[in-house]
This record gives C-alpha cells, sequence and structure tokens, in this order.
C-alpha cells in the first residue's frame, strides 16, 4: 500500500507516514458517523448557539475518527517510540467533559466515563512491553462497554460518544497494537 508522508504537526494524529486507503477510511468514519448521529438525533444540538453545536460536532469528529486511527500501525508505532508523548496525550483527552459541557447534557456521566476511561488508560500504558497489557486492556475496556449503557437515562447520542471515547483511549491509544515496544523489552509478563 503507498504509504505518504505525514507533515509534522499531524505526526500526534497519523504518526510518521500512513496509507493514503487509512487516511480516507479514518476521516470518513468520523466524518460520516459524526454526520449520522447529527442526523438521527438533531436534538442534541437544539437551541445551542451555532458556536457549542459545531464545537461539539467537532470534538465528536475527534473522537470517532481518533478511535480509528489509534489502530494504525504508523499511530501506534509513533506512540510506542515516544513514551512522554503518550502520557501527554492520554491526559489531555477530556473531550468527552467538554462535549457534555457544550451539549448541556449527562455532564455527571461524562466526568465519570472519562476518570475511569484515563485511569484506565493509565494502567494499561504501564504495562507497555508486557504481555499482559492487551488482556488488562481488554478486560477494562469490556468492564466500560458492559457498564456505561446501563446507566439510567443516558442519550443514545452520548452513549455512542462515551462507548468510543473509551475505546479510542483505553483500548486504541493506551495499547501497544503492533508490538514494537514489546520488541523493545522482550517477553515479560
Amino acid at each position: 500500500m503507498k504509504q505518504v508522508r505525514i507533515p509534522s504537526v499531524l505526526h500526534d494524529v497519523f504518526g510518521e507516514k500512513q496509507p493514503i486507503l487509512f487516511i480516507v477510511a479514518i476521516l470518513l468514519f468520523g466524518g460520516l458517523l459524526t454526520a449520522l448521529l447529527y442526523w438521527r438525533y438533531p436534538e442534541m444540538t437544539a437551541h445551542l448557539p451555532i458556536w457549542r453545536s459545531a464545537l461539539a460536532l467537532l470534538f465528536i469528529f475527534d473522537i470517532f475518527a481518533g478511535c480509528i486511527a489509534n489502530f494504525t500501525p504508523s499511530t501506534s508505532n509513533f506512540y510506542a517510540a515516544r513514551k512522554k508523548n503518550r502520557i501527554v496525550f492520554i491526559s489531555i483527552h477530556i473531550h468527552i467533559v467538554i462535549i457534555s459541557v457544550l451539549l448541556n447534557t449527562a455532564v455527571g456521566y461524562s466526568i465519570a466515563v472519562w476518570a475511569y476511561t484515563i485511569t484506565g488508560a493509565y494502567i494499561v500504558n504501564s504495562l507497555i512491553g508486557r504481555q499482559l497489557q492487551l488482556f488488562v486492556a481488554g478486560l477494562l475496556l469490556s468492564i466500560g462497554l458492559g457498564c456505561i449503557p446501563l446507566l439510567p437515562n443516558i442519550q443514545p447520542y452520548m452513549l455512542i460518544t462515551c462507548l468510543l471515547f473509551m475505546m479510542k483511549v483505553l483500548f486504541g491509544f493506551a495499547v501497544d497494537h503492533y508490538g514494537k515496544a514489546f520488541c523493545n523489552k522482550g517477553n515479560s509478563v
């Protein structure tokens, strides 16, 4: 697959080189799912100023597109080689809370999902280079995926966004999917 060099300003999103097909898939997934969510649940931005609606949808797009980008070899390996960048990137992921504040809904739920996701991501990140990492990430993700839909009266658009936020940060981002760090550390459990 033909790869393109990614401008350095976008390395944190796409890594250093990415196949065009992956870039298109990432952007299409993020854009189409955001548009579908907005089309299906127009009430999520009803009675909001345009700037709040636009900003919320931009953050939702970022979560959806980032969810896919974090599974690419380029993005995963970029962060596997840069431990400090990974910690910083995990730390700045407060998107879900910002979205709920902008949409004026489910703020308490989004804070709980954010806290669980970030705590889980730090735990998973601490296991990079160990075979145990993928199991722990899968366990923590499964707990979250099983519990978030149990939250009473959560709006479907927030449910979808929360689930993909958790997938993006806890499982997609915090895991070294292609073993770059694992190959450097050996076979420790």
